[in-house]
């Protein structure tokens, strides 16, 4: 258990000096002690009582030594704005986030995604509201085949495909770079060249976005 006065009396120049100096190893166990301390808290309502595998599905203790090394890693960018340990915690509790959306994809293929969408069937995801008048809800339905008929027809493979798991399927833009055997910045020039063919269409059938959304409006 870490000195708690240590860990807390210590200044922003102090934990720099300890992580890159002969007390390293002292300073590296206080920073992973206050880290996870910080994602029990951050993750506590993710925990019940009565789960048994919470710390299978939620390795604190992992997180946690992933962070470290991302603060490590990034020690010369700590510019001082805040106290290091604030932000050594926005790093670990990132970190953290990250993986469980990744674990939330992890068993299910970016074509089942893909094809729960197809056919027609991206209701679900824009949520048409079940509330709404007849009309209401008619204007909504004819909007989203609209939409499906213009990605089909207007964009790429690879278009529809980034379209559809991200802004549609919701997946992470990480995670499906990954699928696509691309990176981040790829994948959103991609996402950035299929918004852009899609509203140079929606535009010259007389229709523009803000009509579009108007349907979803409450």
């Amino acid at each position: 258990m870490p000195n708690e006065y240590r860990v807390s009396a210590r200044t922003n120049r102090e934990w720099l000096d300890a992580l890159r100096g002969p007390e390293r190893d002292q300073a590296l166990a206080d920073l992973r002690s206050l880290l996870v301390r910080g994602l029990r808290y951050a993750l506590a309502d993710r925990f019940s009582a009565t789960d048994t595998h919470a710390d299978t599905r939620y390795p604190i203790e992992d997180f946690a030594q992933e962070a470290l090394i991302k603060i490590l890693d990034g020690l010369d960018s700590f510019r001082g704005e805040s106290r290091f340990t604030t932000w050594a915690q926005k790093i670990a509790i990132h970190t953290a986030f990250s993986e469980l959306r990744r674990q939330r994809w992890k068993d299910i293929s970016l074509q089942d995604l893909i094809s729960r969408y197809s056919d027609g069937n991206l209701t679900p995801a824009l949520l048409i509201d079940p509330a709404s008048s007849p009309e209401k809800q008619a204007a909504q339905r004819l909007v989203m085949e609209t939409l499906q008929r213009l990605i089909a027809e207007e964009l790429t493979e690879r278009q529809r495909e980034a379209l559809t798991a991200v802004m549609i399927g919701g997946m992470p833009t990480a995670e499906v770079a990954r699928r696509m055997g691309t990176n981040r910045n790829a994948l959103y020039k991609l996402l950035h060249d299929a918004r852009q063919r899609l509203k140079k269409r929606i535009m010259a059938q007389g229709l523009s976005f803000e009509d579009m959304l108007a349907a979803f409006e409450p």
